[in-house]
Parts: C-alpha cells; sequence; structure tokens
C-alpha cells in the first residue's frame, strides 16, 4: 500500500509542476504560457519598451535657447531687443541642425560639414546684433568655450 501511494504523490507533484512550468512559458505548451516571455510579459510589449528605453527624450528647443540666453544676456550686457533677436537665430540654428542630424540621407562627413557652416551662419547673424564691445565680448566667450571643451577631452582621455 505505501509503494502504491508513494507511485501516486510522485506522479501527482511531477504533473503539477509541469503544468506550472509550462504557463511561464518553460514548458513545451502551446503558445508558451503568458506570451513565451514569462512574468505575463508579451514580446511586443517588451519590443516596445526596449524602443522607449533606448530613446532618450529630446530637450525642447526653447529650453535650450533659453539656457543660452540666460548666459549670454548678463555677459554681453545684452538689451531686449536684442536677446529677442539672438534668441530666434539660436532657434532657427538649433532646429536647422536637428534636422540635419535625423537627415539620414546623409553621411557623417557631410553631417559634419553642414552643421559647421551652420554654425558660421550663425556667428555672422549673432554679430549683426552686437556693438563693437559686445562682439570682443562675444568672441572671448566663444573662443572660451572652445578651450573648455578641449580641457574636458584632454581629462577623460587621461582618466581612461
Amino acid at each position: 500500500m505505501n509503494k502504491t501511494l508513494f507511485f501516486f504523490v510522485l506522479a501527482f507533484i511531477t504533473i503539477s509542476f509541469n503544468t506550472a512550468f509550462a504557463q511561464y512559458g518553460y514548458g513545451n505548451g502551446y503558445g508558451n504560457g503568458y506570451g513565451g516571455g514569462g512574468m505575463g510579459m508579451s514580446r511586443n510589449s517588451m519590443s516596445q519598451m526596449d524602443q522607449t528605453a533606448s530613446k532618450p527624450k529630446e530637450i525642447p528647443v526653447e529650453v535650450t535657447v533659453s539656457k543660452i540666453m540666460e548666459k549670454l544676456k548678463p555677459e554681453l550686457n545684452l538689451d531686449e531687443l536684442q536677446t529677442i533677436a539672438i534668441g530666434n537665430v539660436y532657434t532657427d540654428i538649433i532646429k536647422s541642425q536637428t534636422a540635419i542630424m535625423k537627415d539620414e540621407k546623409l553621411g557623417q562627413a557631410e553631417k559634419s560639414i553642414e552643421i559647421k557652416a551652420l554654425f558660421e551662419v550663425n556667428e555672422r547673424k549673432v554679430n549683426e546684433y552686437l556693438n563693437e564691445e559686445q562682439k570682443q565680448k562675444y568672441k572671448a566667450l566663444k573662443e572660451e568655450g572652445g578651450n573648455n571643451k578641449k580641457e574636458k577631452k584632454k581629462k577623460s582621455k587621461k582618466e581612461d
């Protein structure tokens, strides 16, 4: 009697485990239980999560321009008209730069050339709104910004 009872208990446990694992996609069940991904997640929802996680949020152009203008306005002693005009120039340039970066038809070298040309146009347009003293300060700020980028690159290379 003990052998028969032992056999039935063993068979029941084996069938229970097989059924439980099959529901979570571990068995050879039809459709792999809850979508095959286990834990109730289907493959489609997993791929959608991957796409949203890998895509960084874009910062609105207005936010970027306002940060630039917060720095430039006191440094260059800009009046309100200059602030608005230069802000509009930066808005146009950033939108153009974003469009160039998203253009899949252009190669990396072509994108680089286009963006460099945009920065030159930006420099000319901004200088149109500045007086001589402001132009000197703007040029100094640009050079200082370029030097800071070079220093950051050197520091990151030393840390590697």
